[in-house]
């Protein structure tokens, strides 16, 4: 049985702030491993139960972003941070790999991708860093089919960017249409082919379809040089600015959106998208 007292005791420095980054993340590591032994919630977490934690918190360190909240982005910075020494330490436990590693990995990496500055090479633009960037990132991976490439897109990833990395690699070796006309024909091709499956009733043809029309709508996308995450997030924060507006005419008519007929919420709608 571990003395909590005692164990605390020994780490009373901890309460007090750090000075510098080193010891800032030298503080999270010990009170990480603190709650790994102590906490019951902490003790039995693995990598698998907190990959949902880990998305979250990315997105809202994305979130913090968009909304230019400087003070909610550095909580949420914190909060991966919190996510990264975690797995670190569960891996440290299971002997597999200890933050160190983590870190010092990554600082091999960035040496090895950026030869423009760590060694003799240049790279005066932003598209030959880029350039480089992936040369030196194919080496690293060796001899690999094209196909694995694709496959090594992580599945966690929002599909829509999933999707448009995967064609963007698959455009590497000339796997590609030669302008935005072709992508938008497929883009009316899979929607006829959607609506068919759907006169037949044909549920899986459907999802199949749909799947396929929303891949075209990528690549339309993609050559219009247009982030898809973006324009559809763009489209639904206009949506609910409109449902707003909707809502607040109803209320103004004194009426609540549940006690209005569909056409007259079509009609306020039209109203105030015109």
């Amino acid at each position: 049985m571990l003395d909590r007292e005692g164990l605390l005791e020994e780490y009373a420095e901890l309460y007090d702030p750090a000075s510098t980054g080193g010891e800032a993340m030298e503080r999270l590591a010990r009170i990480i491993k603190i709650l790994r032994k102590l906490c019951p919630w902490d003790k039995v977490q693995t990598h698998e139960s907190l990959r949902r934690c880990m998305i979250e918190e990315a997105y809202e360190v994305v979130d913090a972003v968009d909304r230019n909240d400087k003070d909610n982005l550095r909580e949420e910075l914190g909060d991966v941070m919190l996510q990264v020494v975690m797995h670190a330490e569960i891996a440290s436990e299971n002997e597999n790999f200890d933050l160190v590693d983590a870190i010092n990995d990554e600082c091999d990496k960035m040496i090895r991708r950026h030869p423009h500055i760590f060694s003799t090479e240049t790279a005066k633009t932003v598209d030959k860093v880029l350039e480089k960037w992936e040369n030196v990132n194919s080496k690293e991976h060796g001899n690999i089919k094209q196909t694995q490439r694709l496959t090594d897109v992580p599945r966690a990833l929002p599909a829509l960017i999933r999707s448009e990395k995967v064609q963007k690699r698959a455009a590497e070796v000339g796997f590609d249409w030669d302008d935005i006309e072709e992508p938008l024909k497929k883009v009316q091709e899979e929607f006829a082919e959607f609506c068919e499956a759907r006169e037949e009733h044909d549920t899986g043809s459907m999802m199949d379809e749909l799947g396929d029309l929303l891949f075209s709508v990528v690549n339309v996308a993609r050559f219009a040089d247009i982030d898809p995450e973006e324009a559809l997030n763009a489209a639904t924060d206009k949506f609910i600015k409109r449902f707003g507006m909707l809502e607040s005419k109803a209320e103004s008519l004194g009426k609540k959106l549940q006690d209005m007929s569909l056409s007259e919420m079509d009609a306020v709608w039209n109203e105030i998208k015109h």
